[in-house]
């Protein structure tokens, strides 16, 4: 499945991703972009959670409690089986009204929908760029982390925030913080452990050492 930044096929390949994702675009032309989501839905539909987001789910049942904070949008842990997860960036299978924000539920894929209260067009439920992450995850997550044991940052750079933020919080709180990532980061040296590898092979096997 392609990434956000990744380039776009066939009819979508003359647009630039960061230029339909923001609330002007969809201001300007709300169907180009709701049919942009779609297609981007069709893709995550067909998609299937990995061996990372399935050691994870397998790592909640193993400890007393385990939040997922994710910038992803596309549901694949609560697909893998995790419980409680925080979506710092929505969800790109909701809608929300665009005049005010709230969750709405439509029916149908026949051009853009309205919001059944008010009327107005209906967008998807993810963040945009330019637009906050909501304050519920934000105070959610950073209350998880000031408040655990051990904190993993797994996949991430680890330097834009205020994502970037939690393993500050989590450090600060005392909490033992491992990294897992290919790649070292600019946070590394922060962390009391860097694990070098892909979250797919890396974390089935740290769960199954726990398991055992």
């Amino acid at each position: 499945m392609p990434t956000f930044r990744e380039a776009q096929t066939g009819l979508w390949a003359q647009y630039d991703p960061l230029e339909l994702a923001t609330p002007e675009a969809f201001a300007r032309d709300p169907e180009l972009v709701w049919r942009w989501y779609l297609w981007r839905r069709e893709l995550v539909a067909r998609a299937e959670p990995n061996a990372g987001h399935t050691a994870l789910a397998e790592l909640e049942s193993l400890v007393s409690r385990l939040t997922l904070v994710t910038q992803n949008v596309d549901s694949m842990h609560q697909r893998a089986g995790s419980r409680d997860v925080i979506e710092f960036h929505g969800n790109i299978f909701t809608n929300r009204c665009f005049a005010d924000g709230r969750l709405v539920e439509v029916a149908g894929d026949n051009g853009v929908p309205t919001c059944p209260d008010c009327g107005a067009y209906v967008r998807p439920g993810v963040v945009w760029f330019g637009e906050a992450i909501p304050e519920d995850a934000l105070h959610a997550s950073f209350a998880a982390a000031a408040d655990c044991d051990v904190f993993l940052s797994v996949g991430t750079s680890s330097l834009v925030y205020p994502a970037a933020g939690l393993g500050d919080v989590a450090r600060e709180a005392g909490a033992v913080t491992i990294e897992v990532n290919p790649n070292p980061t600019g946070q590394s040296d922060f962390f009391t452990a860097s694990l070098r590898g892909n979250a797919g092979v890396v974390l089935p096997k740290l769960v199954e050492s726990l398991a055992h």
